[in-house]
């Protein structure tokens, strides 16, 4: 079935090469194109990789083992800096792009890739999973590639070819998840403990509501408050983490709050945690695709994927203080009873849709 017509994508023709330039421009990219990128790979196809240092990218790209040229960072919250940061990153790219002359270019949302893209007239593929993130302007690429729960109404690329897959972005690549079951000893936590990792909300996001900081805040006094409780907290950046430390020191001093002190595996920190609760949407939906409760603390305008999952019964939103208290069941999980997750079905089809883009004149 994978290797038939693609929908969105067989109309378009493009060159010879077999060249993919991927950007990482947050941290859930690096885990979402390793398997893609792989998968390409045994199929011939080369890559140039670049990553903007910032959220942990380059250190979960070393993590992961994925070669890249780090290039430009983050500017923080205000929404010009965030422009102008975004036209000096492209600026910096362009030297290396011009030298590689990939053929096409694949992003998880990254605007860097799609003004360059414009610039230089190299088809792209917009792959999105929220479709109320903020779309450039005047720049459409040429396929925008979906979960099949969004629709087609709400894609805000209306001269684009639009591709569905089926499921959410995480089943891409958590089918090759193995959990390794060190990261408690790691992270100092012991058998007996509840575990809950928590992921603040995305503060510097253009999506973000105060909202969140409040339930975040309650659901840390809240588990806080649990004797077998242990906190594992997964700041997004520096400033985050000293906000945190500096708001409940005395949680950190009796080790009642841990943050890693190095960039560890997400997944395996899921699957070893109790429960999860994120202010963001790729540690909820990685719960949800490994089976493991999960909390939504997002304020912001709720998207079809976090809707389907929350009406399947696999995600459970948080939408005021009242449910931080209500609704969370702090119960000790029997790790050794979870199913092996190995449909490889999500990745093979993205992949043989690139590869289509790829190969149709």
């Amino acid at each position: 079935m994978l290797s038939a017509s693609v929908k969105g994508v067989d109309e378009m023709n493009i060159g010879d090469n077999r060249k993919i330039w991927v950007d990482l421009d947050n941290s859930p990219h690096v885990p979402f194109f390793k398997p893609i990128i792989e998968e390409l790979e045994k199929r011939n196809y080369t890559f140039i990789v670049t990553a903007r240092d910032c959220f942990q990218v380059c250190g979960l790209a070393d993590l992961l083992n994925i070669k890249y040229k780090p290039i430009g960072r983050h500017y923080g919250k205000n929404k010009v800096l965030k422009v102008i940061g975004t036209l000096i990153r492209a600026i910096q790219v362009l030297p290396t792009i011009l030298r590689e002359k990939p053929t096409i270019a694949v992003s998880h949302g990254s605007r860097t890739q799609q003004i360059l893209a414009s610039i230089l007239r190299i088809p792209n593929i917009m792959m999105g999973d929220y479709e109320y993130a903020t779309a450039l302007p005047f720049l459409h690429p040429n396929w925008v590639f979906v979960p099949d729960v969004i629709s087609d109404n709400a894609i805000p690329y209306r001269n684009s070819h639009i591709c569905k897959y089926p499921g959410i972005k995480e089943d891409v690549y958590v089918p090759d998840f193995k959990p390794d079951p060190n990261i408690r000893g790691i992270l100092g936590l012991n058998d007996d403990d509840i575990v809950v990792t928590i992921r603040p909300p995305a503060s510097e996001a253009h999506y973000h509501n105060p909202e969140s900081e409040l339930l975040f805040n309650a659901t840390i006094e809240s588990m806080a408050a649990r004797d077998e409780v242990r906190i594992v907290i997964l700041p997004r950046n520096d400033k985050q983490e000293e906000i945190v430390r500096a708001r409940w020191p005395e949680l950190f001093s009796s080790g009642k709050i841990i943050i890693p002190e190095k960039v560890i595996d997400g997944l395996n920190l899921i699957y070893y945690s109790d429960l999860v609760i994120s202010g963001g949407g790729t540690m909820n939906r990685e719960a949800a695709a490994l089976g493991i409760p999960v909390y939504s603390i997002f304020r912001g305008v709720i998207g079809a994927v976090d809707r389907y999952l929350a009406e399947s019964g696999r995600l459970t939103l948080l939408e005021s203080v009242e449910d931080v208290g209500t609704k969370i069941r702090l119960i000790r999980r029997d790790k050794g009873k979870e199913n092996d997750i190995t449909d490889r079905t999500t990745l093979l089809y993205v992949v043989c849709a690139i590869e289509k883009a790829i190969e149709r004149k």
